[in-house]
C-alpha cells in the first residue's frame, strides 16, 4: 500500500500523487478522479484532496495543521482565490528555503499570482490575467524587451500598445506589453523585496524582473511538487 495520495483538479486535468510518508512514489494525470486513482499502480490508505473545501482567507498559514485536505486561499479586498496546488508549491519552496520572506510570483495555467510572504504566512496577493491574455492575442513565449520597459513605463497605454503590436504582426511585442503592464500594476509587490518566480519555463517575467535589475530566483512548479508533498504529510501527521 502506498501511505496516502494527494488528488486535485489541475490545468491539465485531474493530478494523483502517490505517496508513502514524505516519498512522491509517482504522479498522473487523467480526465477523470476515478481514472487518474485507476492509473496509479497501487492503492492508497488516505486520500488527500488538493484544492478542496473553503479556501482559508488571507492572511494565513502556508500549510494546515489539520483537515482532510489542502484548500486554496481567498482575500476579499481585492477579490482574489490561489489554488491548492499553488499552495503546496509555496509549502515546497519553503520547506528549502525556512524563514524566507518576501513576494512569490506563482503561474498556474492561465493565472498569475504575486503572493507576499512572511513568517510562514501568505499576508496578501494580487493575480492576473496575463498569462491567458498572451495566449488569446497569440503572443510570444519571449516578450520584446522594448515592449516590456514601455508599458511599463506607460501602462495606461497598453490597449493602444497591443493593437499597434498586433497590426506590426510582432508576437514578441503583445508579449513584452502585457507583461510590462503586469509589472506595472504589481509595482508595489517587487518593488524592493525578494523575490522568487515559480513558473513553467520560460518563465517570462523572471526575465521581465531581471530587466529592472530586480534579483530573482526562478523555480519549476514541478521541482516544487515533492518537496510541498513531503511538507503537507509531515504538517498533517502522515
Amino acid at each position: 500500500m502506498t501511505g496516502w495520495i494527494a488528488l486535485g483538479l489541475a490545468p491539465e486535468g485531474v493530478r494523483a500523487c502517490a505517496m508513502r510518508g514524505g516519498r512522491l512514489l509517482e504522479q498522473v494525470a487523467a480526465g477523470s478522479e476515478a481514472a487518474a486513482l485507476e492509473a496509479l499502480s497501487e492503492p492508497a490508505d488516505r486520500i488527500i484532496r488538493i484544492g478542496d473545501g473553503a479556501p482559508a482567507a488571507l492572511p494565513a498559514a502556508i500549510l494546515p495543521a489539520t483537515g482532510p485536505g489542502l484548500p486554496g486561499f481567498s482575500q476579499k479586498t481585492p477579490p482574489d482565490v490561489i489554488g491548492g496546488w499553488v499552495r503546496l508549491w509555496l509549502a515546497g519552496f519553503l520547506a528549502e528555503q525556512p524563514g524566507w520572506d518576501g513576494v512569490i510570483t506563482a503561474t498556474e495555467g492561465a493565472v498569475s499570482h504575486w503572493i507576499q510572504i512572511s513568517a510562514g504566512e501568505a499576508v496578501s496577493s494580487q493575480s492576473f490575467l496575463t498569462p491567458r491574455l498572451i495566449d488569446a492575442l497569440g503572443g510570444a513565449e519571449t516578450p520584446d524587451p522594448d515592449a516590456m520597459a514601455d508599458s511599463l513605463s506607460r501602462p495606461e497605454r497598453l490597449a493602444a500598445h497591443l493593437r499597434a503590436a498586433e497590426v506590426a504582426g510582432n508576437a514578441g511585442a503583445l508579449t513584452g506589453h502585457l507583461i510590462g503592464a503586469e509589472l506595472a500594476a504589481a509595482r508595489a509587490y517587487w518593488l524592493g523585496q525578494q523575490v522568487a518566480v515559480i513558473a513553467p519555463p520560460p518563465a517570462p517575467v523572471a526575465a521581465a524582473l531581471e530587466a529592472q535589475s530586480v534579483p530573482c530566483e526562478t523555480h519549476s512548479p514541478d521541482d516544487l511538487l515533492a518537496p510541498g508533498l513531503a511538507a503537507l504529510g509531515k504538517a498533517l501527521g502522515l
